[in-house]
């Protein structure tokens, strides 16, 4: 009844700054409006599923990130990180019939063998050891950049980039060293494969992808909400100086944070490359824009302590319904750029012009 009583006594001037301050809604909302005019097929069960599917790594990733964000932060090192965690899931986990593996031979006890003794796969632990693997090393290096930010105040945007080209060469290092030499890494693991794949619920197929994106939400959801940790975070990030008086580590939160995206990154890397079914040096290249735009459409505030779960769930599905919908379209791949970067600039400019406008 209160917002119905606010509307009622909204000025021309008030409506003016509403349709202002949430101009990115409606434009994105337009866009939509005309895919769907445009291609009505577009509303479909199948093509709703993909974008579900498409978006559950997208989501892990941003919600990484989001973290970063609400420290008034950012991670432009963000798709390194997550190529090069899927570069070392693929090149663990490709199939044992594969002639040109990266690792040619691996110990005895990561496979699986029938009674005949033949190798018919890994064994179900070696899937959790490489993943819990690849979270640890995007843990690692997300940390460096976390810790650099934090104890020599260097701007995120600089470490992070610094921290990106560091990456990447290492990136190729480790490329690399595959024992058949450099090449794209392929033939994933059958079983490796069926891991994003669906899961049948009364004859109704969900994406597994599906199902772990809303598991890690519901977790992020909790540290952010429920816990000391998210509380701090939110602290730190809207005013450093006033939560480091009420005795909040900065520099431990800012770690923790850029930590806890690590982690994120390493899930996204390792679910990625199954959905894919392959990896080469490239992997990963521009994931960072579209992880950062989905959390500034979603309404998590460069400005610092700003930013909810479920801003960047809609953030995501948005950004995500506007790259399927032009892909759908037909919508040349240059033009699909220039509209994504109008859409972040927006969105930036409409959250600067929000925090301005209250101070």
């Amino acid at each position: 009844m209160e917002k119905l009583k606010n509307l009622k006594n909204m000025t021309s001037k008030d409506v003016k700054e509403y349709m202002l301050n949430n101009a990115i809604y409606f434009v994105i909302g337009a866009m939509i409006l005309f895919i769907i005019i445009s291609e009505p097929s577009f509303l479909n069960f199948n093509v709703f599923k993909n974008i579900l599917t498409q978006s559950s790594v997208r989501l892990i990733l941003a919600l990484g990130v989001g973290g970063i964000i609400i420290l008034q932060g950012t991670d432009l090192s963000l798709g390194r990180n997550v190529g090069f965690t899927a570069i070392i899931t693929g090149s663990f986990l490709q199939s044992h019939t594969y002639s040109a593996r990266f690792y040619d031979t691996l110990p005895d006890w990561v496979w699986n063998t029938n009674s005949l003794g033949e190798v018919v796969g890994f064994e179900w632990y070696f899937y959790i050891l490489v993943l819990i693997l690849v979270m640890l090393v995007g843990a690692f290096f997300s940390a460096i950049n976390g810790f650099v930010v934090a104890k020599f105040h260097v701007h995120p945007f600089l470490a992070t980039l610094g921290g990106s080209v560091a990456l990447y060469g290492i990136l190729l290092l480790y490329f690399n060293t595959s024992d058949a030499g450099p090449q794209p890494i392929g033939s994933l693991d059958p079983t490796f494969g069926s891991f994003v794949g669906v899961w049948d619920v009364f004859g109704f197929e969900i994406p597994l992808l599906v199902v772990y994106s809303v598991g890690v939400a519901t977790i992020m959801w909790f540290i952010w909400n429920k816990t000391t940790f998210g509380k701090n975070m939110y602290a730190v990030g809207g005013n450093p100086e006033a939560a480091k008086i009420s005795g909040v580590s900065v520099i431990k939160t800012t770690v923790m944070v850029y930590i806890l995206a690590g982690f994120l990154y390493g899930i996204g890397g390792y679910l990625e490359v199954a959905r894919v079914g392959s990896a080469n040096s490239a992997f990963g290249f521009n994931y960072e824009l579209d992880a950062i735009a989905a959390c500034v459409v979603g309404g998590i505030s460069f400005s610092g302590g700003i930013g909810k779960i479920s801003g960047a769930v809609a953030g995501v599905l948005m950004f995500t319904v506007i790259s399927y919908g032009m892909v759908y379209l037909g919508i040349d791949a240059y033009y699909q750029y220039i509209i994504k970067g109008v859409i972040i600039v927006a969105a930036v400019a409409l959250d600067t012009r929000k925090y301005i406008k209250k101070t």
